[in-house]
């Protein structure tokens, strides 16, 4: 004779595949919201100059120099290879006269819009750039990173 589950147990399977499948529903939902709320609101970095900022026709590309001010070896390199692989032109690569607390960017040609971009690729907010122009050192941008350096993008 053959048997068959009683109606108890295989409700019970049938609800525990019933929530399996719905919390896998789930899992999948919040994953394909996530991915769209990134490529929907988080605008890319780019390291072209907007045209009219003293822009010549040789000039294209944001030029920056990323100066180490948290006092560890060879963060400043990997803050290189994260600009440059955005298409930054890092100049230079050095040592910042101190420590400083916290990580910021230095405009140094009065062009706003490169140092809030540059200061977007980096992480910091538009508050922590600060104006010291300075034509002779021929970039637009410095890039000061502090002991908070470990908060920014090129380090996450």
């Amino acid at each position: 004779m053959i048997q068959f589950p009683s109606w108890k147990n295989w409700n019970y399977a049938l609800l525990s595949r019933v929530w399996v499948f719905i919390l896998l529903l789930g899992i999948v939902a919040v994953m394909i919201l996530s991915g769209l709320f990134r490529f929907v609101f988080s605008r890319p970095v780019s390291a072209e100059i907007p045209e009219g900022k003293g822009r010549t026709a040789a000039e294209r590309i944001i030029q920056i120099n990323i100066l180490n001010g948290a006092g560890e070896n060879k963060i400043a390199r990997k803050a290189m290879d994260y600009f440059r692989a955005r298409g930054f032109d890092v100049v230079e690569v050095n040592n910042f006269d101190g420590i400083v607390a916290r990580s910021y960017v230095i405009d140094r040609v009065g062009d706003t819009a490169s140092s809030r971009e540059v200061a977007y690729a980096l992480g910091v907010p538009d508050s922590l750039i600060e104006s010291d122009v300075d034509s002779s050192l021929y970039l637009r941008c410095s890039v000061v990173l502090g002991k908070n350096y470990r908060t920014l993008k090129p380090f996450k």
